[in-house]
Parts: structure tokens; sequence; C-alpha cells
């Protein structure tokens, strides 16, 4: 069986750190976040994988390459010039992927959901496709997937805030499997999700859309504070990450701090929850808490700052955006 990570998308959220690279290729403790996508498909029998690009392409190229570093052959779709949506992705590769039963998944998670599980249900159901669900227990910012019967009937959108714990709404992991049938739905040449172009009419035809009700450990990292929360939260006992080629003067003060390559901690800094990008000083007696930092030299490869980034300011030679940290 085939699948196909998604890596074509501008990580808007994640700006300014996704000025040169997408969501995807971010370093996530020690390796692209795609790095972990790949190695968690290999673990469960998928060595044939297509990823889909867009926006930095050669971001993801570099991080993935052709995939024998994790084990698996890897196949890149291009999107250009303008980004398709899901069902553009797949009708992009449609001559790959219409012969037999394959696996969508977001190239921007980290999971351990049982997908042989998932699997197994989806071909127990006879499902036209099958979306892998989980309990949104913390009431989180993800759109409701109403279910009966154990299939799915229908979207709503975000959930109330006493919406959560033991009555927790369902939400989609980003990870799917789907039948060569999707592509009776998805026009020839479509920029469109797979929401209104495929789930939407299939579920209004009748078709079976199973909806399979995971376990295990999963997390989106979509915005800087879900990837600054979560790294921090997966790093311990340790508090600070450094990438290559990082120069911390003994007279400072960091901890839960995820630095990125090349970064100079001058002496008297001091540092708590912050992402640091590639090539950033940070001053003496400086002093940085709920942060992320990227240098400013980096906005000028933006052409404009994206409407859903969190705003910063400039400060010296960096950019600084300041975080609502848990």
């Amino acid at each position: 069986m085939k699948a196909m990570i998604l890596a074509a998308g501008f990580g808007t959220r994640l700006f300014p750190l996704t000025i040169d690279r997408t969501k995807p290729a971010i370093p996530f403790l020690g390796k692209p976040l795609v790095g972990y996508v790949a190695e968690y498909l290999k673990k469960f029998g998928f060595d044939e994988i297509i990823v889909n690009l867009h926006h930095q392409p050669d971001s993801v190229i570099s991080a993935l390459g052709d995939g024998s570093e994790y084990g698996v052959r890897i196949t890149y779709s291009r999107e250009e010039p303008a980004i398709l949506g899901t069902a553009g992705a797949l009708d992009n590769v449609r001559d790959q992927l219409a012969n037999e039963t394959f696996l969508v998944i977001n190239g921007k998670i980290i999971t351990d959901i049982d997908l042989i599980k998932a699997i197994k249900f989806h071909r127990e159901n006879g499902a036209v496709a099958t979306m892998v669900l989980l309990p949104n227990v913390a009431g989180e910012r993800f759109t409701i997937v109403k279910t009966e019967n154990e299939r799915v009937v229908g979207f709503g959108g975000f959930p109330e805030k006493n919406e959560h714990g033991e009555n927790a709404p369902l939400m989609f992991t980003g990870i799917q499997i789907l039948e060569p049938e999707v592509f009776d739905y998805i026009p020839r040449g479509v920029y469109s999700d797979i929401v209104p172009t495929f789930y939407l009419p299939a579920i209004a035809d009748g078709k079976f859309i199973a909806a399979y009700v995971a376990e295990g450990r999963w997390y989106e990292l979509s915005t800087i504070e879900r990837y600054l929360d979560i790294s921090l939260a997966m790093m311990s006992p340790k508090t600070v990450i450094t990438g290559t080629g990082c120069d911390i003067s003994e007279n400072t003060d960091v901890s839960n701090a995820v630095l990125w390559d090349n970064i100079r901690v001058l002496s008297g800094a001091r540092l708590s929850k912050v992402v640091i990008s590639d090539g950033v000083t940070i001053p003496e007696n400086s002093i940085y808490e709920n942060a992320a930092i990227v240098r400013a030299d980096m906005l000028q490869r933006a052409a404009e700052i994206p409407e859903k980034a969190q705003k910063g300011y400039f400060e010296g030679d960096n950019y600084i955006v300041p975080l609502a940290l848990a």
C-alpha cells in the first residue's frame, strides 16, 4: 500500500519560522518534522511514499532526500504555479494511486496511532474512505467530525468550551485511508480541499465513510505555541535542545529553549521558553521569555507578513514574536 504525505502548505501560523522552509521541514527534537512522519509510516510497512510540494519545496527535499535515510522510497509531486488543495494534490498523482487502497497523512503531526488497526477497521467495514479520529478532550480548535454508528455523517464548527473531557467531540487526526473510488469525485485539474470535493458529496450519496476512533499519542504542530509547548514536553527532563554550530557563553541563563542551528547567545543573556531560528545572535545582557526569534533580515525574504501570522517587532538584528504559552 502506498502513502502520501501532505507537505505543500505555507505554514502561515508558524511564520516567521517558515520563511525559508515549509512547516513539515522545521526541526523537531533533532530531525525534520516530516522525517518523523516518514519513520512512522515505515514502522507500519509503508515504504513507497509520495510527498507533495509547493511552498519552499527544496526544504522538504533537503529534509527527506530519496527517503533512504528513513528506509523508504520517496517520489515528489510539485504543485506549480499554485497550491492545489488536498483534492487537487490527489488528482495530481492519481496515476500512482488509482489502483489500490492508499493512505494520506498530514506532514505536521507526531503520533503513535496504530495504522494496522485502522486499516483493518477500514477493510472490515468495506468503506470507501476512513477518517482516523480522536476525542478532542482538551476542547481545542479543531473542526468537529460528526459520526453515527461508526460512520462519518458530517462536520461541525469548533467545540464549545464545555465540550471536552468525557463528552469530548471527535476531531480528525490528519490520517485517512482511501479507496480509488475517491477519484470518481475528484475532477481533473481541481484546486480544492477534499472535504467539499469528496467527503460531503460522498456522504450525501450514502457512501460508507468509516469513523475509526483511535487511541494513542497525537500532536499537531501548526502554531508556534504548539510547536514550542510540545517540544518542551517531549524534551523533558532535558530543558534545552540545540542544533549544530551553537555557541552559548558561560555567563548565561538558558532554560526551556529550542535553539536551531548556528545560534550565539552572548554573555549575560537570559532565555526562557523560546524558540530561536538559524543564525540568530542574542545580544549581551538581553532577556527574552515566551518568544520566537528570527534574524531581522529573514523578513526581507517574505513578500508580506501573512494575515494569520502572529505580530512581532524588530529589535536590533532580530525579529521577536511574543508568545502566549501555557
